[in-house]
Protein backbone atom coordinates (compact mmCIF):
# COMPACT_ATOMS: atom_id res chain seq x y z
CA UNK A 1 0.00 0.00 0.00
CA UNK A 2 2.76 2.35 1.12
CA UNK A 3 4.90 1.44 -2.12
CA UNK A 4 1.38 2.67 -4.18
CA UNK A 5 1.10 5.52 -2.94
CA UNK A 6 4.68 6.30 -3.72
CA UNK A 7 4.20 5.66 -6.95
CA UNK A 8 1.11 7.57 -7.34
CA UNK A 9 3.27 10.72 -6.16
CA UNK A 10 6.19 9.86 -8.12
CA UNK A 11 3.52 9.94 -11.27
CA UNK A 12 2.07 12.89 -9.93
CA UNK A 13 5.50 14.57 -10.04
CA UNK A 14 6.41 13.56 -13.16
CA UNK A 15 3.41 14.59 -14.58
CA UNK A 16 3.84 18.09 -13.21
CA UNK A 17 7.06 18.20 -14.52
CA UNK A 18 6.13 17.54 -18.17
CA UNK A 19 3.52 19.29 -18.11
CA UNK A 20 6.15 22.42 -17.10
CA UNK A 21 8.47 21.43 -20.18
CA UNK A 22 5.41 21.22 -22.46
CA UNK A 23 3.88 24.57 -21.50
CA UNK A 24 7.55 26.01 -21.46
CA UNK A 25 7.79 24.68 -25.31
CA UNK A 26 4.57 25.94 -26.04
CA UNK A 27 4.84 29.43 -25.02
CA UNK A 28 8.28 29.63 -26.48
CA UNK A 29 7.26 28.03 -30.00
CA UNK A 30 3.88 30.83 -30.21
CA UNK A 31 6.34 33.75 -29.57
CA UNK A 32 9.41 32.33 -31.64
CA UNK A 33 6.85 31.32 -34.64
CA UNK A 34 4.08 33.85 -33.85
CA UNK A 35 3.05 35.86 -37.60
CA UNK A 36 4.73 39.12 -38.61
CA UNK A 37 2.00 41.95 -39.05
CA UNK A 38 1.44 42.03 -42.66
CA UNK A 39 2.07 45.31 -44.35
CA UNK A 40 -0.95 46.65 -44.53
CA UNK A 41 -1.26 46.18 -40.60
CA UNK A 42 1.54 48.11 -40.23
CA UNK A 43 0.57 50.96 -42.22
CA UNK A 44 -2.31 50.82 -40.05
CA UNK A 45 -0.45 51.02 -36.92
CA UNK A 46 1.66 54.15 -38.72
CA UNK A 47 -1.78 56.28 -38.86
CA UNK A 48 -2.92 55.51 -35.80
CA UNK A 49 -0.17 56.90 -34.36
CA UNK A 50 0.33 59.41 -36.30
CA UNK A 51 -3.37 60.55 -35.50
CA UNK A 52 -2.73 59.88 -31.58
CA UNK A 53 0.84 61.89 -31.39
CA UNK A 54 0.45 64.82 -33.75
CA UNK A 55 -1.15 68.03 -33.89
CA UNK A 56 -2.08 70.19 -37.00
CA UNK A 57 -0.30 73.63 -36.72
CA UNK A 58 -3.69 74.83 -38.53
CA UNK A 59 -6.08 73.25 -35.52
CA UNK A 60 -3.80 74.59 -32.94
CA UNK A 61 -4.25 78.27 -34.42
CA UNK A 62 -7.47 77.92 -35.00
CA UNK A 63 -8.13 77.10 -31.19
CA UNK A 64 -5.67 79.01 -29.66
CA UNK A 65 -7.15 80.93 -26.11
CA UNK A 66 -10.38 78.58 -26.19
CA UNK A 67 -9.21 75.61 -24.41
CA UNK A 68 -7.48 76.14 -20.77
CA UNK A 69 -6.82 72.47 -20.00
CA UNK A 70 -4.28 72.54 -23.65
CA UNK A 71 -1.18 73.32 -22.45
CA UNK A 72 1.63 74.32 -25.16
CA UNK A 73 4.98 73.92 -24.29
CA UNK A 74 8.16 75.26 -25.75
CA UNK A 75 11.09 72.95 -25.00
CA UNK A 76 14.01 75.44 -25.79
CA UNK A 77 15.83 77.21 -23.70
CA UNK A 78 14.95 80.11 -21.29
CA UNK A 79 16.69 82.38 -23.34
CA UNK A 80 15.41 81.68 -26.70
CA UNK A 81 12.01 81.33 -25.25
CA UNK A 82 11.99 84.92 -24.07
CA UNK A 83 13.48 86.31 -27.36
CA UNK A 84 10.20 85.08 -28.84
CA UNK A 85 7.68 82.43 -28.48
CA UNK A 86 4.49 80.86 -29.86
CA UNK A 87 1.53 82.94 -27.77
CA UNK A 88 0.46 80.65 -24.79
CA UNK A 89 3.19 78.49 -25.00
CA UNK A 90 5.00 78.31 -21.46
CA UNK A 91 8.80 77.31 -21.13
CA UNK A 92 9.83 74.10 -19.76
CA UNK A 93 13.71 74.32 -21.26
CA UNK A 94 15.44 70.56 -22.14
CA UNK A 95 18.08 73.53 -23.24
CA UNK A 96 20.61 74.69 -20.74
CA UNK A 97 21.16 77.85 -23.43
CA UNK A 98 21.13 77.97 -27.52
CA UNK A 99 24.02 75.62 -27.67
CA UNK A 100 23.72 73.16 -24.96
CA UNK A 101 20.85 70.56 -24.17
CA UNK A 102 19.86 69.74 -20.62
CA UNK A 103 18.41 66.20 -21.19
CA UNK A 104 20.40 65.02 -18.13
CA UNK A 105 17.87 67.57 -15.93
CA UNK A 106 15.20 64.11 -16.29
CA UNK A 107 14.16 64.97 -12.79
CA UNK A 108 13.36 68.61 -13.31
CA UNK A 109 11.37 68.15 -16.60
CA UNK A 110 9.14 65.42 -15.41
CA UNK A 111 8.90 67.48 -12.43
CA UNK A 112 7.77 70.11 -14.17
CA UNK A 113 4.99 68.58 -16.36
CA UNK A 114 3.63 66.75 -13.05
CA UNK A 115 3.70 69.71 -10.97
CA UNK A 116 0.86 70.85 -14.19
CA UNK A 117 -0.39 67.41 -14.31
CA UNK A 118 -1.16 67.92 -10.69
CA UNK A 119 -2.82 71.18 -10.68
CA UNK A 120 -5.08 70.05 -13.55
CA UNK A 121 -5.35 66.35 -14.50
CA UNK A 122 -7.56 67.32 -17.64
CA UNK A 123 -4.27 68.84 -18.79
CA UNK A 124 -3.57 68.23 -23.06
CA UNK A 125 -0.05 69.05 -23.00
CA UNK A 126 2.00 69.44 -26.71
CA UNK A 127 5.13 70.30 -27.03
CA UNK A 128 7.21 71.42 -29.73
CA UNK A 129 11.05 72.35 -30.32
CA UNK A 130 13.10 73.82 -33.02
CA UNK A 131 11.99 72.62 -36.37
CA UNK A 132 9.84 69.53 -37.83
CA UNK A 133 13.03 67.05 -37.92
CA UNK A 134 13.63 68.08 -34.50
CA UNK A 135 14.13 65.40 -31.64
CA UNK A 136 14.41 67.02 -28.49
CA UNK A 137 10.05 66.85 -28.39
CA UNK A 138 10.58 62.92 -28.99
CA UNK A 139 13.13 62.68 -26.68
CA UNK A 140 11.30 64.44 -24.33
CA UNK A 141 8.28 62.85 -24.77
CA UNK A 142 9.34 59.48 -24.90
CA UNK A 143 10.96 60.42 -21.28
CA UNK A 144 7.48 61.50 -20.14
CA UNK A 145 6.05 58.35 -21.30
CA UNK A 146 7.81 56.54 -18.45
CA UNK A 147 7.12 58.57 -15.49
CA UNK A 148 3.01 58.00 -17.17
CA UNK A 149 3.08 61.64 -18.59
CA UNK A 150 1.33 61.52 -22.48
CA UNK A 151 2.26 64.32 -24.50
CA UNK A 152 0.99 65.29 -28.20
CA UNK A 153 3.56 66.85 -30.80
CA UNK A 154 3.24 70.14 -32.42
CA UNK A 155 3.00 68.90 -36.72
CA UNK A 156 6.20 71.84 -36.97
CA UNK A 157 8.42 73.56 -34.59
CA UNK A 158 8.92 76.94 -33.93
CA UNK A 159 11.47 77.20 -37.27
CA UNK A 160 8.69 76.87 -39.75
CA UNK A 161 6.10 78.57 -37.19
CA UNK A 162 8.08 82.52 -36.99
CA UNK A 163 10.08 82.09 -40.46
CA UNK A 164 7.95 80.20 -43.66
CA UNK A 165 4.06 81.38 -42.50
CA UNK A 166 3.43 80.21 -45.84
CA UNK A 167 4.72 76.99 -45.59
CA UNK A 168 1.80 75.68 -43.68
CA UNK A 169 -0.97 78.11 -44.25
CA UNK A 170 -3.23 78.28 -47.04
CA UNK A 171 -2.29 80.80 -49.67
CA UNK A 172 -6.11 82.14 -49.40
CA UNK A 173 -4.70 83.09 -45.65
CA UNK A 174 -1.10 84.29 -46.63
CA UNK A 175 -2.55 87.88 -47.21
CA UNK A 176 -5.48 87.83 -44.61
CA UNK A 177 -2.70 86.48 -41.34
CA UNK A 178 0.27 88.08 -39.82
CA UNK A 179 2.52 85.76 -37.86
CA UNK A 180 3.45 88.61 -35.43
CA UNK A 181 -0.29 88.00 -34.53
CA UNK A 182 0.53 85.01 -32.99
CA UNK A 183 4.21 85.60 -31.25
CA UNK A 184 4.60 86.70 -27.72
CA UNK A 185 7.95 88.07 -26.61
CA UNK A 186 9.67 87.85 -23.20
CA UNK A 187 9.02 85.82 -19.93
CA UNK A 188 5.26 85.28 -20.20
CA UNK A 189 3.01 83.05 -22.01
CA UNK A 190 1.00 85.98 -23.24
CA UNK A 191 -2.70 85.83 -25.00
CA UNK A 192 -3.76 85.70 -28.34
CA UNK A 193 -6.02 88.63 -29.30
CA UNK A 194 -9.93 88.07 -28.86
CA UNK A 195 -10.38 88.50 -32.46
CA UNK A 196 -8.11 86.06 -33.14
CA UNK A 197 -9.51 83.37 -31.87
CA UNK A 198 -11.28 80.87 -34.15
CA UNK A 199 -10.17 82.48 -37.09
CA UNK A 200 -7.88 79.50 -37.87
CA UNK A 201 -8.39 77.16 -40.59
CA UNK A 202 -12.16 76.93 -41.66
CA UNK A 203 -12.15 73.46 -42.28
CA UNK A 204 -14.52 71.54 -40.25
CA UNK A 205 -15.60 67.99 -39.76
CA UNK A 206 -13.20 64.52 -39.18
CA UNK A 207 -11.06 65.76 -42.13
CA UNK A 208 -10.88 69.56 -41.06
CA UNK A 209 -7.46 71.09 -40.04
Amino acid sequence: MVKSKKDLNNTILIAIIFGVIAGGITSFAISEFKAEPTEEELIKEFYDVENAVHISPHGLRKHMGEDPDVVLVDLRSQEEYEEEHITGAINIPAYKDRDHSDYGAVDRIVGEFKRINTQNTNTEFIVYCYSSPCMTGRKVGKILTENDIYVKHLGIGWNEWRYFWTLWNHPHEWEITNVEDYISVGPEPGEIKKDLTGTGCPIEGGLGC
